[in-house]
């Protein structure tokens, strides 16, 4: 994985700078999004390790199954055709993804929760979140049955542990002083 990253960061900061310079960093995102999600098909990853499939057929399999996609795009995805990297798409997408976050000042949370979340409470919880980190905050949910209950939330290096867990670690540490 971090061998991948490494390979897609120079893709992703390129990708950036042409989505900054067109002022298209919300459409870029979703091209990613969709490029990404092509690439991450095992139908597709099967094609992508094939050496009779033509970079020019590799390109069209993504052009078309992505959708809608302006010039710049197609020749993004040309370009990692041409070098073998359409495999990093997913890494791509999530470097990028940092990129356009920090240029925004939007945080990104993980709120692990041992329950699915409703949309209600998860937009109080975003709310609290903006208010305390004075940032707008994009949240994503994940589920941890081992919290038993509560959640944890991380954003960037703090966490938040609200957890049943994690109330029962601290009195247990509490208890063996």
């Amino acid at each position: 994985m971090a061998e991948n990253l490494t390979v897609a960061r120079p893709y992703a900061e390129a990708a950036f700078k042409l989505a900054r310079e067109a002022h298209a960093l919300d459409a870029w995102a979703q091209a990613l999004k969709r490029l990404a999600a092509v690439a991450g098909e095992a139908s597709v990853r099967e094609v992508l390790g094939d050496p009779r499939i033509t970079t020019d057929k590799l390109v069209n399999v993504f052009v078309e199954t992505a959708g809608d996609l302006n010039h710049d795009q197609q020749n993004f995805v040309r370009v990692l055709a041409e070098n073998e990297r359409l495999t990093v798409l997913p890494e791509i997408l999530e470097l990028f993804s940092v990129q356009k976050n920090a240029a925004e000042g939007v945080l990104q949370a993980v709120v692990s929760s041992a329950f699915p979340i409703d949309a209600a409470t998860l937009a109080r919880l975003v709310a609290d979140l903006e208010t305390r980190f004075k940032a707008k905050v994009d949240a994503t949910v994940e589920i941890d049955p081992e919290l038993i209950g509560g959640v944890k939330i991380a954003v960037g290096d703090e966490v938040i542990d609200a957890s049943v867990r994690g109330k029962l670690a601290a009195m247990a540490s509490a208890l063996q002083i």
